[in-house]
């Protein structure tokens, strides 16, 4: 056994192999049994096809990357038939699998998203956004004339879905200041008997509340058109829903304390579908971080966990069912596997279909994590009782012999309405066979637990999580799994704000810390950040210019004098959700006043690194900087 300081062990875990990932991004079946699954390499979106397991998968050329943009992206492409629909650059285009060649389908105008063509193909739905304008776009597959507006007048549009009759439409709307795993309407709709029009009459509110109080989620009709199925979290937790279309009559599917969706950040989020019988309904099931897969069968009201080779997969999504027979495809990972695709029976024979890049580390430098929870000492107004939850990896490196607590490092989640899974994500075993061991925090307001745990954060922000991740560090020292002196705090976007915080509210108790695009100015991020989240704050913090002392004292700008404690900053320079200029002011109230920090800004990135370089850069950084001030 070798000896080196927790921290500083050597490991053959090199910052390029964490850049060199091809990771999907979602997957969708043919008419014919074909699989197409988009790639993002490198910054570029890539879709590829594979025919059969016998057969190898190929690239499409296309257009341009495949990349939807509005929001925070998602819903970039569509199977229909035996071609494609996609989203580069703006603009809808249509590609047969067979003939090759792209047509586009919508005009040079804003931003288009979840493209769904109408059974027979001579129609498209898809979220269009311009000018802050939203509204749901309906138009010929050829490309002819001009689209035309389905619905309009609400703030947001995501999922639309047709039914089988290609005449009727459901989605999902909500608008400010709320988000949509607030409150949103799933609203069903009629598109009128052209080819391409958008006069049917109003549309009707199936579920939801948009008012605030009930959130919906991928609306999905049944092949055999009956039911309409979705996802709500009516009763405290997001599960299965039906709406009987002939009774105009809601009933509950699924009623568990588990999750069955999680918050609809991006377009095109899918965790249910229908086999093509409509006899059952495939959902994903979520509890303490881990995903399952269940079928449910609708005659029985049953639910019925699929096991077998899927059991070492604990992240899923993505669910697309087969064209025939009784199988899903979908993305899986778990925290020593990369995500790839796979296609799943009803017994749990896996198939894999995508090749891993990189090839997984060893699992002798990364274990399944141990599900943590303790209670909180709680300040907030009123007092909460709610316990905090955490995803634990301990140190793995079998070179070295572990004698004394090690290093730790608490990972702060972004959102803050997000969560941290059981998945894969190449900077964990970076850090564990380096002799770290690292906390996934999943702090009040994080989701996964129920809409009680998730509203915990509302008018908490700055000041719920910040306790929860000193209560984090306190626990895992009281634990004896970290050394006291060697606790490091790391986070982006939201979890920068956490980790700048902390800084300033309990110096000494971390060694240092890492702050990823981190909000620093409430203030200006109300002001600069996009429509999404424009009013996000406002069930967050308090509404403007109301609770402007609020925003004013959760600022870590206005106290960053407090800090000092080395401080690692990174920021992408296109950064459209927390500009540039929130981590440009910490960096330089820092270097006035002397204190210890790196900061880099990547060229080419925005919210998050997806370039290969960038990626390389940032851990070897991290690795820098944490072995100068903690190993």
């Amino acid at each position: 056994m070798n000896r080196a300081a927790d921290g500083l062990w050597e490991s053959p875990l090199a910052p390029s192999q964490g850049a060199a990932r091809i990771r999907p991004s979602d997957v969708q079946w043919t008419a014919s049994g074909a699989l197409v699954w988009r790639e993002e390499r490198s910054g570029t979106g890539v879709l590829v096809v594979r025919d059969s397991l016998r057969t190898p998968p190929r690239d499409l050329a296309l257009e341009g990357s495949v990349r939807a943009r509005v929001g925070y992206g998602g819903g970039d492409f569509s199977v229909s038939g035996d071609g494609v629909f996609y989203v580069s650059e703006g603009r809808v285009f249509r590609h047969r699998l067979d003939q090759g060649g792209s047509v586009p389908v919508t005009p040079r105008w804003g931003q288009a998203a979840a493209p769904s063509a109408a059974p027979g193909g001579r129609r498209l739905v898809y979220v269009h956004s311009s000018d802050g304008i939203d509204c749901l776009g309906l138009a010929r597959t050829d490309g002819s004339g001009w689209p035309l507006q389905l619905a309009s007048g609400r703030d947001f549009y995501m999922q639309p879905a047709w039914h089988p009759d290609g005449r009727r439409v459901a989605w999902i709307a909500w608008d400010h200041p709320n988000m949509p795993w607030d409150g949103s309407g799933l609203y069903l709709g009629e598109n009128g008997s052209g080819a391409a029009a958008g006069d049917g009459p109003e549309p009707t509110l199936v579920a939801g509340d948009p008012a605030g109080s009930v959130a919906v989620f991928q609306p999905s009709f049944s092949p055999d058109g009956r039911y309409l199925s979705f996802v709500s979290d009516r009763e405290g937790w997001f599960n299965l829903w039906l709406y009987d279309l002939e009774k105009e009559s809601l009933r509950a599917l699924v009623l568990d304390t588990a999750e069955y969706a999680g918050p609809a950040w991006i377009q095109g989020l899918r965790s249910h579908a229908w086999t093509p019988s409509a006899a059952a309904v495939y959902a994903i099931r979520l509890s303490q971080g881990r995903a399952t897969l269940v079928r449910v069968d609708l005659e029985e009201r049953r639910s019925q966990p699929v096991g077998g080779d899927l059991s070492g997969y604990s992240a899923l999504s993505q669910l697309s069912a087969a064209p025939d027979g009784d199988r899903v495809a979908l993305i899986g990972s778990s925290s020593l596997l990369p995500p790839r695709v796979l296609t799943v029976s009803a017994g749990g024979a896996v198939s894999i279909w995508s090749k891993v890049t990189p090839e997984p580390p060893a699992a002798v430098y990364l274990g399944p994590p141990r599900s943590l929870s303790w209670s909180v000492g709680s300040e907030v107004d009123p007092p909460q009782s709610l316990d905090c939850q955490g995803l634990y990896y301990g140190p793995r490196n079998p070179a070295y012999r572990r004698t004394a607590p090690p290093p730790a490092l608490i990972r702060v989640h972004g959102g803050p309405t997000s969560q941290a899974l059981v998945e894969y994500r190449f900077e964990i075993p970076f850090l564990t066979s380096r002799g770290f061991a690292v906390l996934d925090l999943n702090y009040r307001g994080s989701s996964g637990y129920g809409r009680a745990y998730r509203d915990a954060l509302k008018g908490q922000w700055g000041v719920a999580e910040v306790e929860d991740t000193r209560s984090a560090a306190e626990y895992l020292v009281s634990s004896g799994r970290a050394d006291p002196d060697r606790l490091v705090v790391l986070g982006g976007s939201a979890g920068g704000l956490t980790v700048l915080l902390c800084l300033i509210r309990y110096p000494g108790l971390f060694r240092a810390g890492v702050c990823l695009y981190g909000v620093s100015d409430l203030l200006a991020l109300a002001q600069e950040t996009h429509k999404f989240e424009a009013h996000y704050l406002d069930s967050l913090v308090g509404v403007l210019p109301r609770d402007e002392s609020l925003y004013r004292d959760r600022s870590p700008l206005g106290r960053a004098g407090s800090i000092r404690d080395p401080i690692a900053l990174f920021q992408g320079e296109d950064d459209e959700v927390v500009p540039p200029s929130q981590s440009d002011r910490i960096a330089e109230a820092l270097a006035e006043r002397g204190v210890p920090h790196i900061y880099h800004r990547f060229p080419g990135e925005g919210h998050g690194w997806k370039k290969s370089r960038t990626i390389e850069a940032y851990l070897e950084a991290l690795q820098d900087f944490l072995a100068e001030y903690v190993g």
